[in-house]
């Protein structure tokens, strides 16, 4: 990490991204100190027009164009996100809730996705401004190449995270397509843009793992080294349950990611954010390096949970220590 290190002690933001950033500071939109629930309030990855900081984004965007072996890869997303679902049978096929998951589950399994889960909607996941009427969340996990990812900061970094968004579509499509087939709606939805729902608190729900400190999931399998998709429906499904292994207080203790961070975005103490206590990233020290350096990812590949094979053999050891 001696990059990273370099970079803490002397990152600049270009003065011409700097002079896109609105007045509002990123933490305030995000809800930091704030004593009360609501739901979360768009800041990125949605349409430009209606954010604060649509301009930053937007100039992110173009630095990545700039890069032909990653703009390749962007085309083949939006070749992948665009693709017709298909139509919606008019009948709906009753069956048993688990035989459902048991089908979905399956389906993901065979096209790419290591984690699946399935929750039941709350209203405080929806962005605000947004419509949703789906009570079912499906979430799919797809596991980035470790290695690949510990490029972070460089651009090589930000080809696997595409190619995992492109898997998570892959994915989240045929899913979407089985339950039309039955009769039910469903919407896949993926990254990078964000859809109507704040995919990590459902995704936390549904088992996937932990919020660490770092901002990202911890899962007890893959650690932190994965990307989200999802399906929108209203099929009936067996709901999962909350993972909780021991990453958090392993958190607590551990300051790896926080002085990896280039720019000390990374809190060692929780926050309130929205009116919960959680580990929070600072928006405006982490965005600028973000987009200078086609989505950063240091702190992911950094984490002890995400070398291969060490995440089972920590959960193990945290569940026997804290969980008794």
């Amino acid at each position: 990490m001696k990059d990273s290190k370099k970079a803490k002690s002397s990152f600049q933001p270009e003065p011409e991204q700097m002079a896109l950033w609105p007045d509002i500071s990123g933490n305030t939109i995000n809800g930091l100190g704030e004593r009360e629930v609501r739901p979360p309030s768009p800041i990125l990855w949605h349409d430009s027009d209606m954010l604060a900081h649509g301009d930053v984004q937007n100039w992110f965007w173009a630095q990545g164009s700039k890069e032909p072996e990653l703009l390749a890869l962007r085309n083949r997303r939006q070749e992948v996100i665009d693709r017709p679902a298909a139509p919606q049978a008019k009948d709906k096929e009753k069956m048993e809730p688990a035989k459902a998951s048991a089908q979905i589950r399956k389906i993901a399994l065979e096209t790419g996705a290591q984690l699946v889960g399935f929750v039941k909607t709350k209203p405080e996941w929806i962005f605000e401004g947004y419509e949703f009427d789906h009570p079912w969340i499906i979430l799919l996990g797809v596991v980035m190449d470790h290695e690949k990812i510990s490029t972070a900061p460089e651009v090589t970094s930000a080809y696997e995270v595409v190619e995992k968004y492109i898997q998570g579509w892959i994915a989240a499509r045929p899913i979407a397509d089985w339950i039309l087939s039955q009769g039910w709606r469903a919407k896949a939805s993926g990254g990078p843009m964000a859809g109507p729902i704040n995919l990590i608190p459902p995704a936390l729900e549904a088992g996937f793992g932990e919020l660490g400190k770092h901002g990202s999931i911890i899962n007890r399998e893959y650690g932190s080294s994965f990307r989200i998709s999802a399906v929108f429906t209203d099929l009936p499904l067996v709901e999962d349950k909350i993972d909780a292994f021991g990453a958090d207080e392993f958190c607590v203790q551990c300051q790896i990611c926080t002085r990896a961070c280039p720019v000390d975005a990374i809190s060692d103490q929780k926050v309130i954010v929205r009116g919960k206590e959680k580990w929070y990233v600072d928006f405006d020290k982490c965005f600028p390096y973000f987009a200078e350096t086609f989505g950063c990812g240091i702190c992911i590949a950094v984490c002890p949970w995400s070398t291969p094979g060490r995440a089972p053999k920590m959960a193990e050891k945290m569940t026997r220590k804290f969980k008794g």
